[in-house]
Parts: structure tokens; C-alpha cells; sequence
């Protein structure tokens, strides 16, 4: 039996498990009675598995020069949106086994900053098949900044947080030459990935180089159900390098290349035939300028091309092709200084931006002439921005203070675009220009075992192009064409967040949480009297601005080592969105939990892990959504690294994810395709240093 989003109407199996629910009870309660081994400790280190937690942020560790860092990644060849579902901030969206949506306090992109290395890039497809995240590979980074709120306003203007990827660098570190192969395979879609890097660095300059090459075929969900379109094919390659003009001075580079083809999306009524990614950077160092403790400049560029077609579908009601464009300039310029009680920042950063897309329909008809339309009407949007952040050290705590204040001005170029807009907005400008604000304060106490803090924030942002300016963009989730709004005003956001944590010796409980008042709340709304222009499309929304939404989350997580060389943690979650009439917002996360069992010793490390979520019944079948069914799916896997000598020559690591073959789908999953089912994977690494 195959699956494949052919009719736009599926059916979740209705999976309850309740007794993996007890066994991540049973972690939490073995944690608890544990406690009476970590009273008589002193030692205050506790490692996680791969997040570190800092104030509102969390630092993911995706690659590591360190043996033991990389020996504890679960599967170190997966997708950069495995190494983000391990923070408990973050959700994808997927639409497919390739390049997920990330969601950050269950918000979607729109209300997110998300970089590569402080670089903005945004999207050139209008159907969101291909976040910033698919840009990249694991080869090119080191780890993933996740900020919530407007702790994520250093990175842009935001409401939900920022992600920020940052690029793997050897630095200007004595390591000389190194080389490493990697292979990887995976059972259940028959992936198959090959890469190699080299590196080399001394005290005056460095430079690396990678590459990684994955090819998949259609994935099984759980009971063997072949899930159709669902394969892909990618390869990504990098370089970047340094030189040290002097003690304090330095020059650097980056330049990425990626390219993805014959990529499917069963939950889409379309495929990609071409996805590619060219980003370049060039930065300029001082760590001494004009008494600053750092001072950093950096230039770059981006251009993304995305073609959707819809060639390999059988029995389509009409063929089409979307082709889009999305080209980035940009300047980042930041400088630090430290006090013996202040730590500042301050940053003035900038963007020009190009988006267009264009979608060309083939009636059956040979007779009648294709139909073209502009989806983004080539939008060119500039924006500039100073961020200035203090870290004010009390006598009795920490206070960190930070504001944004930027300038927008979008501009329609294309006069076709424009007049197609003016349909509906006669009185529409070619141009609008927006003032974007963010401000935020957070106060982080010690007690004892306690640590605890506590902040407010206000931040708006500005609709995105498609929210603007789109025009009859088909949305398959709920069946509705969507046409922009430029006349919205900013949405906005009021935050209060808090967390409390308890650590002692090698056991730590945190508790931690955030509630959004959000005015203006952009959303796409049903407008009765306009008539589709999608084949089989219900109707026709329109972006508009609700009076508020509210949006709360909260999440309590618990680490603990249980010998010396084993440890376990767990966390529970809870979400909870609605619009000012009382409608459930879409993508908010029903009560989810995971656990894990890790033992590492030596060379040898292992784990048992478990994840789920409890039955959504907090959907709103307004925006296609509906009752997702209760799941839990577990885990295993083992690696080991051999030595030659006094060198790490090569590392294994098997597992197996979706260990009893379980057929589930989850809120995130567009369309309610199924996940993946048991999957057999091996990676093995090769290092010459």
C-alpha cells in the first residue's frame, strides 16, 4: 500500500499507548528517589546530552573536534532538524522526510529569526518546502543557537525567538592537517551518505573544506506503508578560512554551496526538481580597537533559487510550475565591551532583500494558452537595525537589559505584480515603510541550589512577504488560497517568561516557562465573496489582523547521573494557544515527553530513549487540523571508538529509531502523512590527523 497526498484528504490511525507513558513516570520517579544519592556531593558540573542551557538560550552541539563530545550524538550523520528537535523549544513542520519547518514556542518562521552564522537568508518558495535550515548540512556547523523571545531580537526582528546556525571554523589553533571520511546508511529509505573534510590550522591562519552527498528513496511508515514522493537527493559543499594580520587583527571567509534535486513532499500536491543555496561572507577581526574587548565586521551575500513542478504526479487537474527567487545582501557590524560590572554589545546590522515568484498553468487543452500570475510580485524589502544589549552585574544578581530599533521599507518592483495586488487595494502604495521595536529586561538570581529569573519583554515585527504581498498562494493543510494584506499593521508581541532551577552535586531539575499577549495577531481569514483560484480549493482567506492571540508554554526538564557512568534525563511540556474569540491558534503542541537512558564509558557509549505526545484535541479544523492520536516511539543506540596508538582512527555508531514499527503522526506532520517507521541505521567516521 502506498501513501501519497493525492486527494488532500487523509486519516490518522488512532494509536493510545499508555504504558510508555508510565515508564517516563517511572524515569521521573527513579530520578526523585535517586536524590539521596546526590546530597553528599559536592561537584556542581552536569553535562546533558548535547544542550546547554544559558538563561533563555540553548546551545546544541552538532559537531565536535572532541571524541567524547561526538561519540554521545545519538546519529551524528542525521539532518540539522534531528540536532533542533532536541530542544524542547522547537517543533518541525514536515511535509515530507526532507527539509522540515521549525517552530520555536510553537510559532512558525514567520515569527522567527532564523541565520546562518548571523547571516539573514530567507526563503525563495512560497509553500515554506524550504526553510533556511535545508541550506546547510551537519558537515558545515558546529552548533545551533536557540533563543526564546526577544532574546532573539540580537539576531532581527522576531516575536517566537531566533535560531542561529553557526558554521564549523578550526580557528587559530596549532592542529596542522587534518582528514576525516564519513559514511553513513539508513535502512528504511535506503539513504545513503559519503563525505570528507579537510582542515588545517596554525597560530596565523586556518582553512577548511567539506563535503556531503545524501540520496533516499521513499521512506516506509510504521506496518511497512510506503509513503510516495517521499525520496530526495543533495549534496552540499563548503569552505572557509582565516589570516592573522597581526596579534589582534584577522580576516575571514565562508562560502557554502548546496543543491537539492528530485526532492518529494507527499503532504504537498507538488515536488521540487530543483532546490539551491550559494552563500558567501567575508569578515574583518579586532580584538583591540579603540578599547573595545572585540570588534567584528562582516559583509555578505546569498541567492536562492527554488522550482516546484508538479511533472511526476499522476493525474493532476492541471499541470503546473512555480519557480522563486530569493537573493540577500547584507552588513553586520559589532562591537563588545566589558567593565568590571557591564558587559555591552552593540550592533548595527542591515539587508536588501529580492523576492519573486511566479507560477505558469498548463490547461489539459492543448488549445488554450498557459496562465501566468506573479505569487510574490518582486518584493525588495531594506532593513537596518541597531541592537544594543547590557549585562549588569548586581551585588545580588544579574540584570540584562536589551533593546532593537529598525527600519523597514518594502517596495513592489514588478508593475504587473503590483496592479494584481491593487484588485484588491486600489489605493495601495509601491512602497510602505514600518518602524520595528524590541525591548526586553531579565533579572537571574542565585540561591543556594536555586537559581532563579524572571523577565518582561514588548517586540513586534512586520508581515512577511507572503502575509504582505502573496497572491493566491494555495495552502493544502486547509484547502484555502491565500492572498496577502499589505495594509496590516505590525504584530505584536508582550512576553513574560521565568525559570527556576535546582542543581546538586549531578542531579538538576528546571522549570521553566513564557506567556505571549499578542496584539495585532496576523492570521488568514475566509472572505466570502472571492472566488478561488486553485482547482478544488474550498475558498479564499485573506491575512488579516486579529484583535489579540494568547500563547502560553511550559516545560519542566530533570537530569541526572545515576553511577559514573550512567545517566538519565526526561522532560514534559505543555502549550497552549487561542485567538481573542476563543479559537485554538493552528501548529500549538498537545502534552509531549521524552526520556532517555545514556551509559558511557571509555570508547563505548550507548542509550535508550523514548519521546511522545498525548492525544491533540486542542486543534482548529478552520486551518486543517484535527484529532492526532496519543504516541509514544522508542529508541536505541550504541557506538564505539577504536584507537591506534595514541590516535582516534575510527568511530561506529548503530541504532535503530521507531524500535516496534509503530504507525503514528503528530501535530507537526502536514496533512497527517505518517512518520517514519523502524528505521536501521550506521554511520562509521575515518580520521587522519
Amino acid at each position: 500500500m502506498k501513501f501519497y497526498r493525492g486527494d488532500l484528504n487523509c486519516q490518522v490511525a488512532k494509536t493510545h499507548h499508555k504504558k510508555p507513558v508510565i515508564l517516563y513516570w517511572g524515569c521521573l520517579l527513579l530520578i526523585v528517589i535517586s536524590f539521596t544519592n546526590s546530597f553528599g556531593q559536592t561537584e556542581e558540573v552536569f553535562h546533558t546530552d548535547s544542550i546547554l542551557t544559558v538563561h533563555l538560550q540553548e546551545v546544541i552541539l552538532i559537531k565536535s573536534r572532541m571524541p567524547e563530545d561526538y561519540q554521545k550524538q545519538a546519529k551524528p550523520l542525521a539532518f540539522i532538524d534531528d540536532y533542533l528537535e532536541k530542544s524542547h523549544k522547537v517543533c518541525m513542520v514536515k511535509r515530507g522526510a526532507y527539509a522540515w519547518e521549525p517552530m520555536v514556542n510553537s510559532m512558525t518562521s514567520e515569527r522567527l529569526s532564523i541565520t546562518i552564522d548571523g547571516m539573514r537568508i530567507f526563503p525563495a518558495c512560497t509553500d515554506k518546502m524550504d526553510p533556511i535550515t535545508s541550506y546547510v548540512d551537519v558537515s558545515n556547523l558546529q552548533h545551533a543557537k536557540i533563543t526564546s523571545g526577544q532574546e532573539g531580537a540580537e539576531i532581527g526582528s522576531a516575536i517566537g525567538g531566533g535560531i542561529d546556525l553557526q558554521l564549523d571554523k578550526s580557528g587559530f589553533e596549532n592542529k596542522g592537517w587534518q582528514t576525516s571520511f564519513e559514511s553513513g546508511f539508513e535502512a528504511n529509505n535506503m539513504q545513503r551518505i559519503l563525505g570528507s573534510e579537510i582542515n588545517y590550522s596554525d597560530k596565523m591562519s586556518y582553512v577548511d573544506a567539506d563535503i556531503i552527498y545524501r540520496k533516499a528513496d521513499n521512506y516506509a511508515a510504521g506496518g511497512g506503508e510506503e509513503v510516495a514522493f517521499s525520496q530526495f537527493e543533495k549534496y552540499n559543499l563548503s569552505a572557509n578560512g582565516g589570516i592573522k594580520i597581526n596579534k589582534n587583527e584577522s580576516v575571514s571567509a565562508s562560502f557554502i554551496y548546496d543543491e537539492a534535486r528530485n526532492v518529494g513532499y507527499p503532504a504537498l500536491p507538488m515536488d521540487v526538481s530543483l532546490a539551491r543555496g550559494i552563500i558567501g561572507s567575508a569578515e574583518y577581526q579586532n580584538q583591540r580597537l579603540l578599547g573595545l574587548d572585540d570588534f567584528t565586521s562582516k559583509i555578505y551575500f546569498n541567492t536562492i533559487t527554488h522550482i516546484m513542478d508538479d511533472s511526476q504526479r499522476p493525474d493532476v487537474p492541471i499541470r503546473m510550475d512555480m519557480p522563486g527567487w530569493s537573493d540577500t545582501y547584507g552588513f553586520i557590524n559589532k562591537a563588545n565591551l566589558k567593565t568590571d560590572k557591564h558587559s555591552l554589545l552593540l550592533k548595527w546590522d542591515g539587508f536588501y532583500n529580492r523576492s519573486l515568484a511566479e507560477m505558469t498553468m498548463y490547461p489539459n487543452n492543448s488549445n488554450e494558452p498557459p496562465m501566468f500570475m506573479l505569487t510574490w510580485p518582486d518584493v525588495h524589502t531594506l532593513n537596518t537595525g541597531i541592537y544594543l544589549e547590557d549585562e549588569l552585574q548586581l551585588n545580588d544578581g544579574q540584570l540584562k537589559l536589551s533593546g532593537r530599533l529598525a527600519f523597514q521599507d518594502n517596495r513592489v518592483a514588478d508593475e504587473f505584480g503590483l496592479n494584481s495586488l491593487r484588485i484588491f487595494y486600489p489605493n495601495m502604495e509601491a512602497s510602505q515603510t514600518r518602524l520595528l521595536k524590541s525591548i526586553s529586561v531579565r533579572y537571574r538570581k542565585s540561591l543556594g541550589n536555586f537559581e532563579v529569573s524572571t523577565g518582561l519583554s514588548f517586540g513586534d515585527r512586520a508581515p512577511s512577504v507572503s502575509e504582505g504581498f502573496g497572491f493566491y498562494l494555495f495552502n493544502s493543510f486547509d484547502n484555502h488560497d491565500y492572498i496577502g494584506n499589505p495594509e496590516m499593521q505590525n504584530e505584536q508581541s508582550y512576553e513574560a517568561n521565568g525559570k527556576l532551577s535546582w542543581k546538586k552535586g549531578k542531579a538538576n531539575f528546571t522549570l521553566s516557562g513564557n506567556y505571549f499577549h499578542m496584539p495585532n495577531y496576523i492570521i488568514g481569514e475566509v472572505a466570502q465573496d472571492l472566488s478561488t483560484m486553485t482547482i478544488g480549493a474550498a475558498g479564499v482567506k485573506i491575512y488579516t489582523n486579529l484583535d489579540h492571540a494568547t500563547q502560553y508554554n511550559a516545560t519542566l526538564e530533570s537530569n541526572f547521573e545515576i553511577a559514573s557512568h550512567l545517566s538519565c534525563d526526561a522532560a514534559l511540556s505543555y502549550h497552549r494557544g487561542f485567538d481573542h474569540e476563543g479559537r485554538n491558534l493552528p501548529f500549538i503542541s498537545p502534552l509531549a515527553y521524552s526520556a532517555s537512558l545514556q551509559y558511557a564509558q571509555k570508547s563505548f557509549t550507548a542509550a535508550f530513549q523514548l519521546s511522545g505526545a498525548g492525544d491533540q484535541v486542542n486543534f482548529n479544523p478552520e486551518f486543517g487540523e484535527d484529532k492526532t492520536a496519543a504516541y509514544t516511539v522508542f529508541s536505541l543506540n550504541m557506538g564505539k571508538n577504536f584507537t591506534f596508538g595514541n590516535r582516534n582512527l575510527i568511530y561506529a555508531k548503530v541504532g535503530v529509531e521507531n524500535i516496534f514499527d509503530t504507525w503514528y503522526s503528530t501535530f507537526t506532520d502536514w496533512a497527517n502523512i505518517p512518520r517514519m517507521g523502524r528505521n536501521v541505521y550506521a554511520t562509521l567516521t575515518y580520521n587522519i590527523n
